[in-house]
């Protein structure tokens, strides 16, 4: 039996979107006559049959909006997902979660799937797969089709979307000062998310506020890695405090912070006296679990989730065609704690 042709294969074929072919199908005024035209008759040709279940569900609106986290484990995504499902809630959406375990293939498939008619639009964070191979096309192939995203903390400037982030760069020029003004100038980097886009921001916040107090950058206290095992990273810091003189760490992640933390007590280091630590993100084991506790950089994790979600609602229920795109930045916090104090 021939298959039947569809939106995708004719949007394929004429090297347009499938938004297009379903605009000029449709007699939309959007589209101009001679492109209707070209689309009408390619159709015709191949036989094309409307869905008419698939149509009710492009034209219905769901109430659901898709969420697609990286790692459930991660608290800061936790905290996130918190704050989307509270402001959904309240006005009427529900939320399907879905988590790309930092692939990109799942992240592509996950969005392709639900965007068949399941969802309104998407909230996300980037992948690291998706991040270290600089391959967006999906999400730019799903806006073109019609579905808006709307990206949180992992964002990238090559897709046009709406886009809620913290001021990474100046959180960590903010977190290193800091500890300089505490008297550290031995102040080590540790970082597990040199993929992301937030971690290298981070670095780069690092790095400034060491030459703006003319503090000579030294690699030998510098860790960089791609999201290294929790071994992994105890081993290389242990290698650190062992040939290195080092009296301040600032750590990118929280797992980052929580393994200099842990094996600094071990090898005997007095924290805050001869060692403090500022550490990114602001989970319950950094702030509860730990002795002594971190210092962090809070991201407000709930309201980045609030206003994504409000970001989205926004562009689906507003009348404009063309609405500008948004991007809200969030301050970040720095919470002392005994790590510093």
């Amino acid at each position: 039996m021939k298959a039947k042709a569809t939106l995708k294969q004719i949007a394929k074929e004429l090297n347009v979107s499938v938004s297009t072919v379903s605009k000029a199908l449709n007699d939309s005024p959007e589209i101009s006559e001679q492109t209707k035209v070209r689309i009408k008759e390619y159709a015709k040709l191949k036989n094309y049959k409307p869905n008419v279940i698939g149509l009710n569900l492009k034209n219905r609106k769901t109430k659901t909006i898709g969420v697609i986290i990286p790692n459930i484990l991660n608290s800061f995504f936790a905290k996130v997902f918190s704050g989307i499902e509270k402001v959904a809630d309240e006005r009427g959406y529900n939320v399907i979660m879905c988590i790309s375990n930092e692939s990109l293939d799942k992240e592509a498939h996950t969005m392709e799937m639900l965007s068949n008619g399941t969802i309104d639009g998407f909230v996300l964070s980037i992948s690291e797969e998706a991040q270290k191979l600089n391959d967006y096309s999906h999400f730019n192939s799903i806006i073109n089709d019609g579905t808006p995203i709307v990206m949180f903390d992992r964002t990238t400037d090559e897709v046009e979307c709406d886009k809620v982030i913290v001021d990474d760069f100046d959180s960590g020029q903010n977190a290193t000062q800091h500890l300089i003004d505490l008297g550290c100038r031995n102040i080590a980097l540790i970082s597990s998310s040199n993929n992301l886009s937030v971690g290298k921001l981070r670095a780069e916040g690092y790095l400034k506020a060491l030459q703006l107090n003319n503090i000579a950058i030294n690699e030998n206290i510098i860790i960089r890695t791609e999201s290294e095992s929790d071994h992994d990273l105890a081993e290389k810091i242990e290698e650190l405090y062992s040939n290195n003189l080092v009296d301040g760490v600032f750590a990118l992640e929280e797992n980052d912070s929580v393994a200099a933390l842990k094996v600094g007590v071990k090898k005997g280091y007095k924290i805050p006296k001869d060692l403090k630590i500022i550490g990114f993100a602001d989970g319950i084991l950094a702030s509860r679990r730990l002795s002594p506790s971190l210092t962090t950089v809070s991201q407000h994790g709930i309201e980045i989730g609030e206003e994504a979600v409000r970001l989205l609602i926004d562009r689906l229920e507003s009348k404009e065609e063309h609405k500008p795109f948004e991007t809200v930045v969030i301050k970040t916090k720095l919470k002392e704690r005994e790590s510093t104090t």
